[in-house]
């Protein structure tokens, strides 16, 4: 795996530390020390933190942060929330807490549930007007649904859409199934355009061991882009986490694949999809994870980093990496112009 580009900064005989008292810095400020050299170290150490035009959520040990540089902001103090993504105006953020849908505004204030259903990785349509979220279907397996962002009315279903005339597991069945059906991560993703929904499983679950769709909102038509075991497909596998590029020409989302010889084998990665000609790439190293768009050259994802967490931006185009901040599951505020 490549290295990340960690810059450390160790105060050395003759390199005085910011927090040095001015006695130590007169001291070490002595004909023949290199003051030079401690101010171009520490401007390197500022020059590869990472600085973004908007800010970021990410979750670390169970909460909700925000940043865009140097500082964070702390949002949530449950120590049970995940998948935080950004309202496509920027001022709230959808999240999961204690397993059910909540909504907040970006500064942590106005916490709301939304739903008493179990839930998965929310996504917002393009209004702003719904959120999707992913939850037992009728089919026994997950299903997406949506809810009003502003709450107080029953959740409706997405897909499969032959679940939509038929009544929903019961809060209690489903609350017992979660842990047991939706054993890998369900977080769904909204097109920008607004007219299509990726998600995990759907109909070609039918045919493969596990998949991942794009749902049509209008028709509840899928189509199906990744596909493991079944079908004549000889692997193993998934493809989970979707996030779309602001232009929706492209999708990311997370996979894991073992083959039929050790050549074969993937382990945890990302793949890009081209919305339009269905090619697609992997991007990153091994390991990396739940990726979100920056613009069309970087995006922020989760990587490994001395066996832990990390979001990470990435140039996507020339590989270039910088340490963000310690956490994961990373969703960038939409600049509204």
């Amino acid at each position: 795996m490549k290295n990340f580009g960690q810059v450390a900064v160790a105060a050395t005989a003759g390199i005085c530390c910011t927090v040095c008292s001015p006695a130590a810095q007169a001291a070490q400020a002595a004909p023949g020390a290199s003051t030079k050299v401690a101010v171009t170290t520490m401007a390197a150490a500022k020059a590869a933190e990472a600085q973004l035009p908007s800010l970021v959520a990410y979750v670390r040990k169970g909460d909700v942060y925000t940043s865009k540089g140097a500082s964070e902001k702390r949002l949530t103090s449950t120590g049970a929330a995940a998948r935080p993504r950004w309202s496509p105006n920027g001022r709230q953020i959808a999240f999961l807490n204690k397993g059910q849908l909540w909504t907040m505004n970006a500064d942590g204030s106005n916490q709301k549930r939304l739903t008493t259903r179990p839930a998965a990785g929310p996504s917002w349509s393009p209004d702003g007007k719904w959120i999707a979220f992913s939850s037992l279907s009728c089919t026994g397996g997950p299903g997406v649904f949506k809810i009003p962002a502003t709450g107080g009315k029953k959740e409706a279903v997405m897909f499969p859409r032959d679940c939509k005339a038929e009544t929903l597991p019961a809060e209690a069945e489903a609350a017992k199934s979660v842990a047991r059906e939706l054993s890998t991560d369900d977080a769904v993703a909204w097109s920008p355009d607004g007219k299509q929904l990726a998600f995990r499983g759907g109909d070609c679950e039918s045919i493969y061991d596990a998949c991942l769709s794009l749902g049509d909102v209008t028709t509840g038509g899928e189509k199906t882009v990744a596909a493991y075991g079944g079908g004549g497909v000889q692997n193993k596998g998934f493809a989970v986490v979707p996030s779309w590029r602001s232009d929706g020409a492209k999708l990311a989302f997370t996979a894991f694949q073992e083959g039929e010889t050790a050549d074969e084998n993937k382990p945890v990665h990302l793949v890009e999809y081209d919305a339009i000609t269905g090619a697609t790439r992997t991007i990153g190293n091994a390991m990396d994870r739940e990726l979100d768009y920056v613009d069309a050259g970087r995006a922020v994802l989760t990587s490994e980093k001395a066996g832990t967490a990390w979001v990470t931006v990435v140039g996507l185009a020339n590989g270039v990496r910088t340490p963000f901040k310690s956490g994961s599951q990373p969703s960038v505020q939409p600049l509204v112009r």
